[in-house]
């Protein structure tokens, strides 16, 4: 069935009615949320996922409503404490559709894993004995995962680097697997457990460290999106968006929350899937510097010959459909159901295709209004809840907040005790 992500009237349903329209815009059952409920993840089970467990932190999750990847419509989840996020993936996308949507692509899912051998007397000499020995070493670290290899993935390359430091220079060898739909971790760290004393013995060192790296660089996820200016607000609206990039390019301080902005959706997404936050994070941020070891912005934004914004983001993608969380938290199960996904790759072009739909929404508001105000706007209903309202006395404290552009406590409270005085 064709999913329709334009579910107009959306965000003033109840929450009972919004999950009913979303499953039968998912073909999936009535019920197929009733997992994102706050006892969706029982105690018993949480005990089991990690050490010392104590209770379980509830966090809100959305759906980002608009969405349309390599012209398929999708509902997303986003798991996320922090107002407007949703509200501005889902803008953003409403912009991006008129031209159709994002266009994304993506690498085979390849992790790395290294093996740092110290005390080596000659590591130039030992990188080219270990490289000697590359079929032996592949073999050996494939025979740690037959059904990796059954799935169609396993080892695709073996590279040896010389790392210099104050006293020695490490050799240092990297195994590149295809981890096919899981995140990967488990996987190569178990192969470079296996090829660490052989890979020593070769370069005539002791081997240290035997561990992934989460610079993901040969798992890029891409997204691309051409915005209509007209749609955007207008050409100067355009313009400024591009001008707004062009400082986070150059410099580091914008970048830094450019790239944060573009993480608000990356994580939400990559969190409401049971994936690893801070993996993905790491990864990213590593690839925001740029050859001269620069940090800079981690996406593009440029005019095309007829004023169109052509907005673009590559990340490294680090997640997976099996294994982990994705696996054994019922909320997270039913967030990839919503999604529709069935490749790892798949789940990585849809995350970097929300971020890039955040950044947009972030450049246009600061290009046009200012962030702060529309952020504020959809932050009101937490003030008014702080300030004390009621649930009948949420929604007018809320209107009055945004009606009168000002959001603090004190202005809160004295409002809704004028409230509570007409009553």
């Amino acid at each position: 069935m064709a999913r329709n992500s334009r579910l107009s009237g959306f965000r003033d349903l109840d929450i009972g009615d919004r999950r009913r329209a979303v499953a039968r815009e998912c073909d999936l059952p009535d019920d197929a949320l009733d997992a994102l409920d706050p006892g969706g993840l029982d105690l018993e089970t949480a005990d089991r996922m990690i050490e010392n467990t104590v209770g379980v932190l509830g966090v809100p999750v959305g759906v980002a409503t608009n969405v349309t990847v390599n012209g398929r419509d999708v509902l997303v989840p986003m798991a996320t404490e922090e107002p407007s996020v949703v509200a501005a993936a889902s803008n953003a996308a409403r912009i991006a559709r008129v031209r159709g949507g994002f266009t994304t692509t993506s690498t085979v899912p390849v992790m790395q894993a290294q093996v740092q051998v110290v005390d080596v007397v000659d590591p130039q000499a030992a990188r080219l004995r270990v490289l000697e020995a590359r079929e032996e070493i592949i073999a050996l670290a494939q025979g740690q995962d037959p059904t990796l290899t059954r799935l169609g993935g396993g080892v695709v390359d073996l590279t040896v680097r010389t790392v210099p430091t104050g006293d020695q220079t490490y050799v240092v060898a990297h195994i590149a697997v295809d981890v096919r739909d899981a995140m990967g971790a488990n996987a190569v760290n178990t192969m470079a457990e296996a090829i660490a004393p052989r890979v020593a013995e070769l370069a005539q060192g002791r081997p240290l460290l035997r561990i992934l790296t989460n610079r993901a660089d040969r798992r890029i996820s891409r997204a691309r999106a051409v915005l209509d200016p007209e749609a955007l607000g207008g050409a100067e609206v355009a313009r400024d968006i591009v001008h707004a990039y062009r400082l986070a390019a150059a410099d580091p301080y914008r970048a830094a929350t450019h790239n944060k902005g573009i993480m608000n959706g990356v994580s939400a997404v990559v969190l409401a899937t049971g994936n690893d936050t801070r993996a993905v994070e790491a990864g990213a941020h590593a690839h925001a510097v740029d050859a001269s070891g620069r940090y800079t912005s981690l996406s593009t934004y440029e005019l095309d010959a007829d004023g169109a914004v052509v907005a673009t983001l590559e990340l490294p993608t680090p997640v997976g459909l099996v294994g982990g969380a994705t696996r054994t938290h019922p909320a997270a199960r039913a967030a990839l159901a919503l999604t529709g996904v069935t490749t790892a790759s798949e789940l990585g072009e849809l995350i970097v295709a929300v971020g890039l739909a955040q950044n947009i929404a972030a450049l246009r508001a600061l290009a046009t209004e200012g962030i702060q105000r529309g952020h504020m706007s959809l932050h009101a209903r937490n003030i008014a809840v702080a300030a004390g309202a009621e649930p009948d006395e949420v929604a007018p404290l809320t209107a009055a907040l945004v009606a009168d552009r000002s959001f603090g406590a004190d202005h809160a409270e004295a409002v809704l005790a004028r409230m509570r005085g007409r009553a």
